[in-house]
C-alpha cells in the first residue's frame, strides 16, 4: 500500500515541485495551501499523471485554526513524509513593517513547522520510519531581518533534531536554497532584476537534490555550487561583515 506525504505550500514553487517528485516515487499526496481552487487543480494533475491518491487541506497557516487543522490530520493519519515548505517574505525594514505581517511570518515560518514536527515525530520514532524536510534558506546563515531570523530557527532546529534522531531510521534535513525561480519574490514585491542569471536555481532540480541529501543522511542541504561556496565564505567571515551584507541585500530588494 502506498505511503502518504504531506506538503505545505503545495500549490507553487518548491512545494509544488515536491508534490510531483514524491508522487513520481509512488507517494500519495496531502496538499496544504490557502487557495482551495488551486489545490484541487494541482491534486487533479497529480492523480492524472502519476496515478496516486490525493487529499486537499485548505488552510491558512498564519492562523491557529489553520495550523490546528494540519496537526489534527497528522494525529489521525499515518504520514511517512512531511515537507514544511509554506512561507513568505516581507519587503520592508523591521522598523517600518506592519506588526500583523511580522506575526504572520513568525507563525508560518516558525510556529507551524515546529508544531507539526512536535506532533508527527513521536509517531515516526515509534515506527522507526519517516522523513522530514524543512524548507529553510541560505538567508538563515546571514542577518537579514525577521525572514532570515525565522529561517535560522528552522535550520538550527533541523540540525538539532538530526542529531537527536541519529541511530534511528527517521531522517530530517533543512533545505537551504538561494534564489529560486518561483512566485516567492513576485508575491513579496521584491526587486530582483539586478541578480545575475547564474545565481537563479531551478526548483525541480533543487528538490531532487534535497531528497537525495536527506536520504543520504545530510542534516543541511545547500543546492547549487554558488550557494555552497557562499555559505562557506559566510562561515569564515567576521559577523560584523555578514551583518552588513545581509542588510545591504535586503535594501536592494526593497
Amino acid at each position: 500500500m502506498a505511503k502518504w506525504a504531506l506538503v505545505t505550500g503545495a500549490t507553487a514553487g518548491i512545494g509544488e515541485s515536491f508534490t510531483r517528485l514524491l508522487a513520481s516515487k509512488g507517494f500519495n499526496i496531502a496538499l496544504v495551501a490557502r487557495d482551495e481552487a488551486r489545490l484541487h487543480e494541482r491534486a487533479a494533475g497529480l492523480r492524472e499523471k502519476y496515478g496516486v491518491q490525493t487529499f486537499v487541506i485548505p488552510a491558512d497557516l498564519a492562523t491557529i485554526a489553520g495550523c490546528s487543522a494540519i496537526e489534527q490530520y497528522l494525529e489521525e493519519f499515518e504520514i511517512e513524509v512531511l515537507i514544511n515548505n509554506a512561507g513568505f517574505g516581507i519587503n520592508k525594514a523591521f522598523t517600518a513593517s506592519d506588526l500583523t505581517a511580522e506575526q504572520d511570518l513568525l507563525d508560518v515560518l516558525v510556529r507551524t513547522p515546529m508544531r507539526l514536527m512536535h506532533v508527527i515525530l513521536p509517531k515516526m520514532k515509534a515506527r522507526n520510519s519517516g522523513t522530514i524536510i524543512n524548507v529553510s534558506s541560505v538567508a538563515s546563515f546571514i542577518a537579514g531581518g525577521t525572514y532570515s531570523a525565522s529561517k535560522s530557527y528552522l535550520t538550527v532546529l533541523s540540525e538539532s533534531l538530526h542529531t537527536e534522531l541519529a541511530g534511528t531510521d527517521v531522517k530530517i534535513s533543512a533545505l537551504c536554497p538561494g534564489f529560486t525561480r518561483t512566485e516567492f519574490h513576485q508575491r513579496g514585491r521584491m526587486k530582483m532584476k539586478g541578480l545575475p542569471e547564474f545565481m537563479w536555481l531551478d526548483s525541480d532540480q533543487l528538490v531532487s537534490d534535497a531528497w537525495s541529501d536527506v536520504q543520504s543522511g545530510k542534516a543541511v542541504s545547500i543546492p547549487g555550487w554558488r550557494y555552497k561556496l557562499l555559505v562557506g565564505v559566510i562561515s569564515s567571515t567576521p559577523r560584523r561583515f555578514v551583518r552588513k551584507i545581509g542588510m545591504n541585500l535586503r535594501k536592494r530588494q526593497r
